[in-house]
């Protein structure tokens, strides 16, 4: 599924979210809604059935980036990550399995959509990264363990709330276009610096503060 929904513009005033006042949960969430493909994935996230999903990563706080630097919201995503978290099956054939099933609810939504069970991470990651991984107990775990701290942010619809934000390390970054790394004993600073130069692509407005600095 590649991605050809058209973006909608931003208004940038050169300062910042908020006027450069500290941005708050229903900005963000406003901020990251405005991309239309993230509010296709919300939408059709819980039909899925998938067990505490989550929208996070990139697609998120991407669109903050263009929203603070006057890009289109959907302008350098890639993918829009959904995790959920299922420890009923822990076999890669029953991730794929649901992962089939997840993607048929997103059928219309022209966009990579990536999906992983975050219940088996610990399974594969050290194997590919070369770094051990504990077990997760939840979702939102998985955001926890990201490599930068501004990248710490998820989103998903509600009955009760309509929508929940997960940002443990709160908006500030985001809104000062600072890409920090994360602290944690699963950061890779090798991965980190190869990540960071690829926004700076995309994104060179950036403030990027290497491992070694932090």
């Amino acid at each position: 599924m590649t991605g050809k929904v058209r973006a909608r513009n931003f208004t940038f005033n050169g300062t910042g979210i908020n006027g450069g006042l500290a941005v708050t949960e229903d900005e963000f969430l406003a901020i990251v809604r405005g991309n239309p493909v993230v509010d296709q994935v919300l939408d059709g996230l819980n039909a899925t059935g998938l067990k505490d999903a989550w929208l996070v990563a990139g697609c998120l706080f991407q669109t903050v980036w263009n929203q603070q630097t006057g890009r289109p919201p959907e302008f350098g995503i890639t993918d829009y990550d959904v995790f959920y978290f299922d420890v009923s099956d822990l076999s890669w054939e029953a991730e794929d399995a649901a992962i089939q099933r997840a993607l048929q609810e997103f059928e219309e939504v022209d966009a990579d959509i990536e999906i992983r069970n975050q219940a088996r991470v610990h399974l594969w990651y050290e194997a590919k990264f070369g770094i051990p991984y504990k077990p997760l107990s939840r979702t939102t775990e998985g955001v926890d363990r990201f490599l930068a701290k501004a990248c710490m942010v998820g989103v998903r619809k509600t009955e009760r709330a309509g929508y929940e934000v997960y940002a443990p390390q709160g908006f500030r970054d985001l809104q000062d276009l600072t890409v920090r790394p994360a602290e944690h004993e699963t950061f890779d600073p090798v991965t980190y610096r190869k990540k960071a130069k690829k926004w700076l692509e995309f994104w060179p407005e950036l403030h990027v503060i290497d491992a070694t600095a932090a």
